[in-house]
C-alpha cells in the first residue's frame, strides 16, 4: 500500500477544506469577506464577457492567507490589508510583480437601534466595569484586518482599555456584521461597504481615517496559479468597468485619494 509523509497529507487535508475549491478549468479567487457583494457583481459581469467561469471563496484575509501558505490552489487573492499579502510575498508565495493594491475603505461603527447615536457609544457609563453594557462585535482584533483596524482605532482614541471586555469576537467581518444585524451585539465595528450591505443596521460613526492604518486592499496572483485568465481577470478589476462596480458598493480606488 502506498503511504504518503504527514506533511503532504495535513497539505491535502487543508486544500480540501479550504472553501469553495473549484473545478481545474474555473478560476478560483479568494477574497476578503468584506468584498462579497462588490466581488460577486464583478466576477458575472467578467463571466459574461469572456465566458470563464469564476469561483470565489469569501473568508477572512488571514485564514485565506493561511490556505494559501499550507497549498490551496487560489488564482487570485485580494485581502483586506496589506500585511497578510506582504507575508506572502516574504514567503515567495507571489507571482513577482503581480501585488498591486486595488481598493480603500472606511472604518465605522453600526447598530441595529435605531436610536444609536455617537454619544451613546462613546459613553463611559455603558462600558464601565460590571455595567451591563452590551457587546461590541468585531472581527479577530489579532488577526483579521477589520479587527486590527477597530483595535487600533480605539487604541487611538483611549477607548480600547474601557471597551475591551466588552467584545465580542468574530471570525471575520461579515460575522461581526451578522452579530448586529441579529441584536445580538448593541454595536459593531465593520467597513462602511458593510454598513451599506446590511440593511438591518445603520452607521453610528465614522472613524477618523488617522485613527487606524490606511485601509488598502491589495490584489495579487498567487506563484502556484496555472489559470491563463488569472493576469487578465485581475486587469478587469483593476479597470473602469470594476471602478464603476466597487464604487456602487461603496469603495474607494487605491491611488485616486479615496481613502
Amino acid at each position: 500500500m502506498m503511504t504518503f509523509p504527514l506533511k503532504t497529507l495535513l497539505t491535502v487535508a487543508l486544500i480540501a477544506s479550504a472553501p469553495g475549491v473549484a473545478r481545474a478549468d474555473e478560476l478560483l479567487v479568494f477574497a476578503a469577506s468584506s468584498l462579497k457583494e462588490a466581488l460577486d457583481e464583478a466576477a458575472a459581469a467578467w463571466a459574461t464577457q469572456s465566458g470563464d467561469r469564476v469561483t470565489v471563496s469569501l473568508a477572512g484575509s488571514a485564514t485565506l492567507a493561511r490556505q494559501i501558505q499550507a497549498g490551496a490552489p487560489a488564482d487570485l487573492f485580494l485581502s483586506a490589508n496589506e500585511a497578510w499579502m506582504d507575508v506572502l510575498e516574504r514567503d515567495g508565495l507571489l507571482k513577482p510583480g503581480s501585488q498591486r493594491n486595488l481598493l480603500t475603505n472606511a472604518l465605522v461603527v453600526v447598530s441595529s437601534d435605531p436610536e444609536a447615536d455617537e454619544t451613546a457609544f462613546f459613553n463611559e457609563d455603558r462600558w464601565s466595569a460590571g455595567s451591563g453594557g452590551g457587546e461590541i462585535a468585531m472581527a479577530l482584533v489579532e488577526a483579521v484586518p477589520a479587527g486590527i483596524y477597530g483595535k487600533a482605532a480605539l487604541e487611538s482614541l483611549d477607548w480600547w482599555d474601557r471597551m475591551a471586555p466588552h467584545v465580542a469576537q468574530a471570525d471575520n467581518v461579515r460575522a461581526a456584521l451578522a452579530l448586529v444585524a441579529t441584536g445580538e451585539s448593541d454595536f459593531g465595528i465593520v467597513y462602511a461597504t458593510d454598513a451599506l450591505a446590511e440593511s438591518k443596521v445603520h452607521r453610528v460613526l465614522t472613524f477618523p481615517a488617522e485613527s487606524h492604518p490606511p485601509i488598502r486592499y491589495p490584489m495579487a496572483i498567487p506563484i502556484d496559479s496555472v489559470a491563463p485568465q488569472a493576469d487578465a481577470f485581475a486587469e478587469f478589476l483593476a479597470g473602469p468597468e470594476a471602478a464603476e462596480i466597487f464604487r456602487d458598493h461603496g469603495f474607494g480606488l487605491a491611488g485616486q485619494g479615496d481613502e
